[in-house]
């Protein structure tokens, strides 16, 4: 049997974490030995993580052959929960806006330079090099977010100039549509992107979500645009494999996902007064995490009986509810560059098989993937008639479609070991 490449993966976010960032190779270790190649995971020990999520669920889908190292790490976030008297650190798409949480947000932002997952850094690149030297492993892939982890793969790639570092960059790192929300001095941001751009330059391949982060980071290169290649998220057809989709009894709008102030969530409720206006009777079902001011005007509109909150759920009860649905909603937050968001979630929305209402950019990457699939449409956010006549019509019963196996998760897995034999 002909020895398999061996990579490993160097990763902050791995169950018992849960989001959409946590599958990315959650499914790529999972479909890799099919390929020939042997993955070896380095991650942060739980018990000094710092999670937006919990999703034990997860840990059954790492392939058991599969080797998983910990290490611990220094929870800068203390400082953070001391300021806020927060329970749990929320991801940056959920942001109080309280006296306290402003100033642990200024502190984070010039202090803790790309982000406070930095206290992994030196137990990792530790760990790593270890791994690399007994395991004569070639391949090294640091993802981000937390974008801090990049720093470490720019440390191995000094330590051993030999290794293929593959960069894989989930989100915008300096374009990130909560940036600004960190109150960056002028040194801060320039700190931060002299970081950004020797990560660009030093890494052997840059792989990204999709075309818009792909042009975005290419303009950063300038010359050496021909390292970043994209290389989508997708569906895991067995995480669908047991699921039966299920008709409700009454019209069910669904959203899966965080919210803040920085989506179109006035949009949607407006939208939600016109259906009840009109007399239309629906359910609104939200899975996941926002601030307590967004549930309240959500709830203000709704009657108590058309209102499901059910805060974070595990991955098949997301999935569960996505196909028991009537309509998905996807909303896109607002930023000048908010044209090359893709969030995880829409390809599980496009497995799901139910049609889709976005709310954002209609000139957008995601809008692009909906339109191409046929799977519903994107608004303007200022659209308000155009979201209720789509919501109250018999529009939605006409969406009729199949989830493209391009996104296929397994097939995704085979187009990035090409890209790693180029390298």
């Amino acid at each position: 049997m002909p020895t398999k490449n061996k990579i490993l993966i160097i990763t902050y976010y791995w169950p018992p974490c849960g989001g959409a960032g946590v599958q990315r190779w959650l499914k790529f270790t999972k479909y890799l030995p099919d390929f020939g190649w042997e993955p070896f995971v380095l991650t942060v020990d739980p018990a000094y993580a710092q999670y937006p999520a919990i999703d034990e669920s997860l840990e059954k889908d790492i392939n058991p052959a599969l080797k998983v190292y910990k290490t611990k790490a220094v929870n800068y976030f203390i400082l953070g929960k001391s300021l806020t008297s927060q329970r749990k650190i929320t991801s940056g798409s959920v942001i109080d806006n309280n006296i306290k949480s402003r100033i642990a947000r200024f502190i984070r932002g010039n202090f803790f330079i790309p982000d406070p997952r930095k206290g992994w850094n030196r137990y990792a690149v530790r760990k790593a090099s270890e791994l690399i030297r007994e395991e004569a492993i070639n391949y090294v892939v640091t993802t981000s977010p937390p974008h801090s982890t990049q720093l470490i793969g720019l440390k191995l790639k000094s330590l051993f100039p030999g290794i293929k570092w593959i960069c894989d960059l989930r989100d915008p790192w300096t374009e990130i549509y909560y940036y600004s929300k960190f109150y960056g001095t002028w040194p801060a941001r320039m700190h931060d992107k002299k970081l950004e751009k020797r990560v660009l330059e030093k890494s052997d391949i840059v792989i990204t979500v999709g075309q818009g982060l792909a042009d975005l980071f290419t303009l950063k290169l300038q010359s050496n645009g021909k390292k970043i290649t994209v290389i989508s998220n997708g569906y895991d057809e067995q995480d669908f494999r047991l699921l039966r989709k299920k008709p409700p009894g009454k019209f069910t709008i669904t959203y899966v996902g965080a919210l803040s102030d920085q989506y179109p969530v006035t949009t949607l409720i407006k939208s939600f007064q016109e259906l009840i206006d009109k007399g239309i009777e629906f359910n609104f079902r939200f899975i996941g995490t926002c601030p307590p001011g967004i549930k309240k005007k959500i709830a203000s509109v709704l009657p108590d009986d058309a209102f499901y909150y059910l805060s974070y759920r595990s991955h098949r009860e997301a999935l569960t509810a996505m196909i028991t649905s009537s309509v998905l909603v996807l909303l896109l937050p607002y930023h000048e560059e908010n044209r090359m968001i893709i969030t995880g979630k829409i390809f599980e929305y496009l497995r799901s098989e139910i049609p889709i209402l976005a709310i954002g950019p209609e000139d957008g990457d995601a809008a692009n993937i909906i339109v191409e699939c046929g799977a519903g449409k994107i608004f303007d956010e200022n659209d308000i008639k155009g979201i209720t006549d789509y919501l109250s019509t018999d529009i939605i019963s006409k969406i009729k479609y199949k989830a493209p196996e391009k996104y296929n998760r397994r097939l995704i897995t085979a187009r990035l070991t090409e890209e790693l034999k180029r390298l």
